[in-house]
């Protein structure tokens, strides 16, 4: 595949060179010691052992949702693969999982455990065209990471794809009446009156036309809009739409019954600051505060 060429603009202008990592465990440490700072993840555990293999980092994001990494250290190495493979070993063993956050971070985050789409993240020094296609054809949450070592102690790290996944990993999104579960996500969309649906396809396709960096994770109870990080969660209510931004409240001038401060305030996914969007003109207001929060992110 192509290659991106970086250049150090101080003084004489050079271009930085790239290199792989020359220990395997290089690049896996280095990840570890800083997962969420690169992909704001929380690191869980190295080597995860499982019946047949061993994962070689896992960890849980912001939206409390599994994450599988494996890292690609030779070209003959079939990661994609080994990383589905232990993509439906975590779906089938939840348990396990649950007890590692419940040991590793305490009840209150193993409570959130989010299994609507568990992701693997593979890294390598290159993929092929051949890669990506593969994955987006699989259609699961399969993410491609193309790394570069640069002079002067840099990384850089290339995210290939966006996946596109038609409907939720584990089937959770199907509630039954007979344990009157709350509504999911795609339920209250159904149920919603039209301008409600009208508005929330029209947010959802306006985030989506910000930038080719983003991507959809269709969570139980709602939609999060991410690149490296959230930067909008959608849920849907009978008379509105809110939307939490990755903003912070203090720097925006509120209007009541639009905006809101929901810092230390409970909500499905991430965001201190609320926007609720009733009609098409809070939508036109939200825009300029939706592109902030992806511009900031």
């Amino acid at each position: 595949m192509s290659d991106i060429k970086i250049f150090d603009t101080n003084g004489i202008v050079k271009e930085l060179t790239s290199t792989k990592v020359h220990l395997e465990k290089e690049l896996q440490n280095l990840i570890e010691t800083n997962m969420e700072i690169f992909f704001n993840i929380k690191f869980l555990k190295s080597e995860y052992a499982i019946t047949n293999g061993r994962m070689d980092s896992i960890g849980i994001d912001e939206n409390y949702s599994p994450v599988i990494f494996e890292y690609k250290r030779s070209s003959n190495e079939n990661v994609i693969n080994q990383g589905l493979f232990y993509l439906d070993w975590l779906l089938d063993h939840k348990a396990d999982f649950t007890l590692l956050v419940l040991n590793t971070f305490g009840k209150d985050m193993a409570d959130k455990i989010d299994w609507s789409v568990p992701c693997v993240i593979c890294i390598a020094n290159d993929f092929t065209k051949y890669d990506i296609h593969a994955v987006n054809q699989m259609q699961r949450n399969i993410k491609l990471v193309k790394y570069r070592k640069l002079d002067n102690g840099l990384i850089m790290f290339e995210h290939l794809n966006n996946p596109v996944i038609n409907q939720l990993e584990t089937g959770d999104i199907t509630s039954t009446n007979e344990k009157k579960t709350p509504k999911n996500h795609i339920e209250k969309i159904k149920d919603s009156p039209n301008n409600i649906k009208t508005l929330y396809y029209e947010i959802c396709n306006y985030i989506e036309s910000l930038g080719d960096d983003i991507s959809s994770n269709q969570l139980k109870y709602y939609i999060a809009y991410r690149t490296t990080q959230n930067i909008a969660c959608i849920e849907v209510l009978k008379k509105q739409i809110s939307i939490y931004l990755k903003l912070n409240p203090e720097n925006i001038d509120l209007e009541e019954g639009f905006t809101k401060n929901m810092s230390g305030i409970g909500h499905f996914g991430t965001g201190d600051l609320q926007v609720s969007i009733k009609n098409i003109d809070d939508f036109m207001k939200a825009k300029p505060l939706i592109e902030k929060a992806y511009n900031e992110s």
